[in-house]
This record gives C-alpha cells, structure tokens and sequence, in this order.
C-alpha cells in the first residue's frame, strides 16, 4: 500500500526521484567539486550571528529564466497583509503538488526545479555544509513570494513543526542587477544571552539586525532553523525616490521561491520515529524559556496607583471641581470639559465600548505640541529624549524584536507635588510628565467611561520610518483594561485625511461598535493601531484563519492566537475580525475597553512615510461594578 505521501493525484505521480547525474545538470557547473563544497562548508561553520551561507548563481541560468518566465505567466499573486508582513502571495503554491496535472504541464520548469532542489544529490550537499543531519525529499515545502515596493516581512524564528533548514531563491530581473540601496535584504538578527532576577539564563534577539544580505539573480541564501535563534526578517522594498521617477530600473520586483527542508519521513533513509515529536518538545521548551524573557522586555510595565478622590463613593457622577478645571483647560479642548459634552461621550462610550476623540488637545497647547515634534520628526538621530527635571525619566527601544520595536519614553509617575512648572520643560515634557499621569486627567477618563480605574501604565511611543512596529499580541488579563491612545502624529499622508466620521458630537465620533480596515491604495505606508478578535478553537488551532499560510515563516508566536493576524487580502468579503482601527492622526484620542483574547497591534511604519508615528498611551486596570460586570458578560 502506497503511503499518503506518495499517493498518485489523478493517476499520476507528481514526485520524480531524479538521478545525481541529472541533478547535477540543472546546478552551475562545479558546485559538486569537493573544493567548492567545503569551502561552503567552512564559510557556513564561520558565519555570524548564527550559521548561514549564500551560494551565488546556484542553478542552470538558462532553466532559471525559464522557471521567472513560468511563474510571470501562470500563477496568479494575491496581496495579503498581516501585522507581521505585507506581501503577495501565490494563491494554491504552498506546494507544488497541491496542483492538478494541467497546471503543472505549465510548469514543467519549476517542476524541474523542484525536483533537483529536493534530489538525493543536493539535499545531501546541503546536509553536509550546515551538519543538520538528513533531509527529507518526501516532503517538499516551496512557495513563490514577490514583495513590490512597500512590503516587508518582520521578525521571527521560522520555527515550525519539521522544519529543519531554511532557504530562499532569488528570481529578480536577471538583466537589472538588483541594487542594496531598494532594500529587501534578507537581514539576521544577533541574539544575547541574558540572566532574570530568578537566574534563568535566556537568549534574546537584540533589537537591531547585524548582518544584511541584499537579493541578487540566482542567489541562494540557507541557514539551519533554531527555536529561540534563527531569527531574521526581509527588509522592505523602498519605493523610488524623486531623482529615480523618470528612470526605468526593472520595477523593483523581488519575486523569490522560499521554503524548507523537513527532516526525514517515515520510510525515507535517516528517518528517526519521534524525533519530530523531539523538536515540538524542544521547540516548546524554547517558547518556555521565552516566556522566562518576558521579564526582560522593554518596555516593561510600569503600573501605580491612580488617585482616589476623598468621600466619593460613586465617582463617574462627580463634576469637576474649579481647580481641576483650571488645570485641564490649559491642556484639553474646552469642548470636552463641559458636563454636556461629558455626558453625551459617556453614553457613547457605553453602548460601544470604543470612543474617537478629534481635536483632543486646546488649539493654543497644541500648536505649541506640534513645532516642539516637527523640529524632532526629521532629525537625522531620532530620540525621545528624557526629562531632564527627573532622574527616574527613562527611554530606551523596545525589545525584542519579535514582539516590537519602536523609542520609547515612561511617564514620571506619581508625579511630584507640587506640580513642577519650569521653563525648561517642553510642551512634550508636559504632555508625557503632567498631563496624562495628573488626577483631574484621570478623573475625566473616568467620568467620560463611567468606569472606575485603579491602576495606571503610562508611555510614550515614537514609530521611526522604515524600523518600527509591534507585533499582535493578546490581552491576557482576566478583567478587562482601559486602554487609552492619543495620536500625535504632526504629518500628513496617513490615510486618515478623507475618512468620514460617521456621527460626530463636538469632534468625538461614534464607531458603532466595529472600525473595519479601509482597503489603503498601494502608496500606504502603515503605522495604524489595530483591534482585532483573537479568539480561536480550544486546542490553540487558527479556526478563525483556516487560510493563513505558512510559507512566509511567521510562525505560532506566543500570545498571539490569531497568527498571523490577517485581515487584509484583495477579493475577500469575509468578516476579518477587525473590532477598531485608528490610523496615526494628530490630535486625535482613541479609548478603547480591551477584553481577555483580543489582539493589538501597530502596524510597521513604510519608509515612504512622510514623517514618524508618534502617540501617548494610558492603559488602566479597572474596578467594574456588577452592572458593568453583567453587560461584559452580554
């Protein structure tokens, strides 16, 4: 009886087992030499940060051109964006054998292809440079990923299953050289070895790359997958600059095949039973020992205690006392201190959960914001400097990579008493140090949620072009948190100019309880924070996304149900789970009550952006009453 992986598909075998001699047609010249061999070898054994090598003009030229000519004509590419990639994918090439006998006529080039690069000769090559072990030529894991100007592929490990050896094909242009300055490198990340307050010593991934290695035709580039190491990302294609528009350089297409090598099967020479059933175990005790790091991420959160006001037992129904007024008045739009106004938001809030609020800040405090942020958006270091009026004022970048990115700043919290007013303090010294962390802001959180906050986390967020992010992570939390987030983004160019409010009372907009993704035209550049339902099966299976693919190499990441957490792909009219959205404003405020499971995320920030993405948040731990408790569980 033939085993599942060998079963015929209309009668017809799709696997051909070729010979060493006919492999070795179908590669360059000399590539089996033992000279060449082990030169790869020691250059793979020397390789920084972790083992990897690249083989230049690896195949045939001619059968590559004829495998570029194949796929340009036959296959069909879907955009897809996720909040760790942005790509365009082929729609049924997860592997080859996935498709039906008259579309492989099509392709008898890349079956060609296919067949060689999983040959006995070839995998026993690249078995021997990297010391992985054997490869399995019974299970094939190939796909074709083109990235345009403005994709990119975030960071990650590439753990998943079998998996045992990574490996890209460049199929760019071969008559337009490829030039490093359009990006699209394949960039690996160093990792550091680490040690908790509990003495568990961890591997985490610095937060900038180390080595970069721009695309190039015919180039194959492999390393050996390492749970907790191997981890690396593909920068993003860089649209032309202004000097480049009236020249023609190939349109910066970086089509590629990509995929993996599988340890070996049952029934294949080397098969080992339960070594899969290993490397899920090993594969887990690295996530384990991630969950270990988590300690040394940074940020990391930093909660107090939010003010309580003396002999208030129903909080949400008190008003402003004269001298709060006084004080938020110089901060805030006017329209939102009055009870009127205040009233109107909380109803809104209740019955959505979710508020925009536009025109946040009072004219005269903003204006004096936005000259303090233009002067720092364009500056060739971008900074989030720290108080200089507070030695526990602290900034930093966010880590690791895997999770996020971005500058960050931590309030000073509690803030000192008396109020410190100095000349010296710029308006984002205010807003960071004074504003969000003072009592009367956070009673008038409370009065426009009519929910009783107890704790707060307070930072500041400064997105750079071309480099930040944060990954979709859950809310773990058994109750629910408030989480607060003022855009204050001083460029134009976002995605938000021609949105539509769809009720608007003094500049706060309804959202009726659900802000779907606008489909962006192909010049977005990202940087918008997003909701979305991470809910799943209970074995931790992704029912909700049976279409996600995991042929980019984002793999399960921790934390995160939804993975990746897909909710834009061209021609789907399916429910794509998006709760909220926000695109990076100025002056605008999103509050939202963040439930157990549900993911966030903010987008990675396009170099093409005509500024960085810059914002203030709040999240609050809350006291729910039993109404309240009731409605959450409605």
């Amino acid at each position: 009886m033939k085993r599942k992986h060998d079963a015929p598909v209309n009668g017809k075998s799709k696997k051909r087992a070729i010979s060493d001699d006919e492999a070795h047609q179908n590669f360059r010249d000399g590539l089996f030499d033992s000279k060449v061999l082990q030169d790869y070898t020691d250059y793979y054994a020397a390789s920084q940060p972790y083992q990897h090598a690249v083989i230049q003009n690896l195949v045939d030229d001619s059968l590559l051109r004829n495998v570029r000519n194949e796929i340009r004509e036959h296959i069909h590419f879907t955009p897809k964006e996720t909040d760790i990639y942005k790509i365009h994918q082929s729609g049924d090439l997860a592997n080859l054998d996935g498709l039906d006998d008259s579309a492989l006529r099509r392709l008898p080039s890349l079956l060609k292809l296919r067949d060689s690069l999983y040959s006995s000769a070839f995998r026993k090559y690249l078995s021997s440079i990297t010391g992985s072990g054997p490869l399995s030529g019974m299970k094939t894991d190939m796909a074709v990923n083109v990235y345009t100007p403005g994709c990119h592929l975030l960071c990650h490990d590439d753990v998943i299953g079998s998996r045992r050896v990574s490996w890209i094909l460049y199929l760019l242009d071969p008559d337009c050289p490829w030039k490093p300055e359009w990006g699209g490198a394949l960039r690996l990340y160093p990792t550091k070895t680490l040690q908790t307050a509990a003495g568990d010593k961890v591997k985490v991934p610095e937060p900038d790359f180390s080595v970069s290695i721009p695309p190039a035709w015919n180039q194959l580039s492999f390393f050996t997958v390492q749970p907790g190491e191997s981890f690396h990302d593909v920068e993003e294609v860089y649209k032309k600059g202004l000097e480049e528009m009236d020249r023609d350089d190939g349109g910066r297409v970086r089509m590629a095949i990509s995929g993996w090598f599988h340890i070996p099967q049952e029934g294949e020479e080397g098969y080992e039973e339960g070594l899969e059933e290993k490397l899920a175990e090993r594969s887990s005790l690295a996530q384990l020992q991630g969950g270990k790091a988590d300690v040394l991420d940074q940020p990391q959160q930093h909660w107090v205690d939010v003010p309580r006001w003396d002999n208030i037992e129903d909080q949400a129904d008190e008003e402003f006392t004269a001298d709060e007024l006084d004080f938020l008045i110089k901060y805030m739009n006017p329209n939102y201190l009055t009870p009127d106004t205040v009233e109107e938001i909380a109803g809104m809030f209740s019955d959505d959960a979710s508020l925009r609020l536009a025109e946040f800040l009072s004219p005269k405090f903003s204006q004096r914001l936005r000259e303090y942020i233009e002067s720092k958006d364009h500056e060739e270091t971008p900074s989030l400097p720290a108080n200089p009026f507070h030695k526990e004022s602290k900034v930093g970048v966010a880590r690791p990579p895997h999770k996020h990115r971005y500058l960050y700043r931590e309030a000073v919290q509690p803030i000192p008493t008396p109020y410190p007013e100095k000349d010296g303090m710029t308006p984002y010294d205010d807003l960071v140090d004074i504003l969000f962390p003072h009592p009367a802001f956070t009673k008038w959180i409370t009065l426009v949620t009519g929910i009783t906050l107890t704790k707060s986390n307070i930072y500041a967020r400064r997105f750079r072009r071309g480099m930040d992010y944060t990954l979709a992570t859950a809310y773990e939390g058994e109750d629910p948190q408030l989480e607060v987030c003022l855009g204050i983004t001083p460029s134009k160019g976002w995605g938000d100019e021609e949105e539509e409010a769809d009720d608007t009372t003094n500049g706060a907009t309804k959202s009726n309880g659900k802000a779907t993704a606008r489909q962006q035209p192909d010049d977005e550049v990202g940087g918008y924070e997003m909701y979305m339902d991470g809910d799943d099966d209970e074995d931790g299976s992704d029912a909700g996304h049976p279409e996600i693919p995991t042929h980019t190499g984002a793999g399960q990441r921790r934390k995160a149900k939804a993975d990746p957490a897909v909710y834009k792909s061209a021609g789907d009219e399916e429910d794509d789970g998006v709760l909220f959205s926000q695109p990076a404003t100025w002056n605008h405020m999103a509050i939202n009550l963040r439930d157990r499971g549900v993911l966030r995320f903010t987008k990675y920030v396009s170099k093409a952006a005509k500024g960085d993405r810059w914002d203030v948040c709040a999240d609050y731990s809350v006291e729910l009453g039993e109404d309240e408790d009731d409605e959450d569980d409605e």
